[in-house]
């Protein structure tokens, strides 16, 4: 597992490290992919920015406090995330951007620390 944080702040998700098909996240151990809240880590069932609709998306769409920001690491390499969907999105007043799940995993944590409204969703697969 590639380690990228220690420092576990009061009540807000951190994402410590990942690989293997895990992450580990404010000292617990995710088997397979997830959605990591600023305050909750969910099993994602979607994994493949190519196929994921909307709905693999709902615990981010209804969260509370709203979600702005909204990562999606694609696995070892970027893949793009499908326009239409990230429109969906976008009129949902949430921002998607996809990159590797490597840089989703540290931009998460830059800007949850900066207390931004911010979600990853996570794929544990290459």
């Amino acid at each position: 597992m590639t380690e990228i944080a220690s420092v576990d702040p009061q009540g807000r998700s951190v994402i410590q490290s990942y690989g293997d098909g895990r992450f580990r996240i404010s000292g617990t151990t995710f088997e397979g992919s997830v959605i990591v809240l600023v305050d909750a880590v969910l099993p994602w069932p979607g994994g493949d920015a190519g196929e994921v609709s909307l709905g693999d998306f709902a615990p981010v769409v209804d969260a509370d406090p709203a979600v702005e920001i909204l990562l999606i690491g694609t696995g070892n390499a970027m893949r793009p995330l499908d326009r239409e969907l990230a429109a969906a999105l976008k009129v949902r007043g949430i921002v998607a951007d996809a990159m590797d799940t490597g840089a989703a995993c540290r931009t998460f944590n830059v800007l949850a620390g900066e207390e931004r409204r911010v979600a990853a969703a996570l794929s544990a697969t290459g």
